[in-house]
């Protein structure tokens, strides 16, 4: 269950959903519709089944590419803006994968995430991951 008070409560399930592969519950903490921009072909993911179409690409360009076991770390976030209905955050961010068994960091990684409050609690309506160094 997401918190209704803290947007970050959110976030952090997000990628806690993402680390354990859990795309059922990944998705229940995205708006209907929701917005993606990652750094992955087609870049952009926009609709009703973002977060879902979004995870099957990265899973399947981590087939093509050998790539397993990814696992995104967050920082402190950097803003955690609240208006209203509205949220912004913006998080500095790991993540670790291997590829073809070894070991690879992308390290000084940026996610900002874009939240409204609902009845339920908060839920992403776009985010966007900026790639680090690797």
């Amino acid at each position: 269950m997401t918190s209704t008070t803290d947007p970050m409560v959110t976030v952090r399930q997000y990628v806690d959903y993402f680390n354990k592969g859990d795309v059922k519950s990944l998705a229940a903490t995205c708006a209907v519709p929701a917005s993606i921009l990652d750094g992955l072909p087609p870049h952009v993911w926009p609709g009703p089944t973002a977060c879902e179409d979004w995870y099957r690409d990265v899973m399947a360009a981590g087939e093509r590419e050998g790539a397993t076991g990814y696992i995104v770390t967050l920082g402190e976030p950097w803003r955690v803006d609240v208006t209203g209905d509205r949220a912004y955050v913006v998080v500095p961010s790991t993540m670790t994968f291997k590829v073809h068994g070894e070991q690879a960091t992308q390290s000084g990684s940026i996610f900002t995430v874009a939240l409204r409050k609902l009845a339920a609690g908060w839920r992403i309506t776009a985010w966007a991951w900026a790639k680090g160094a690797q």
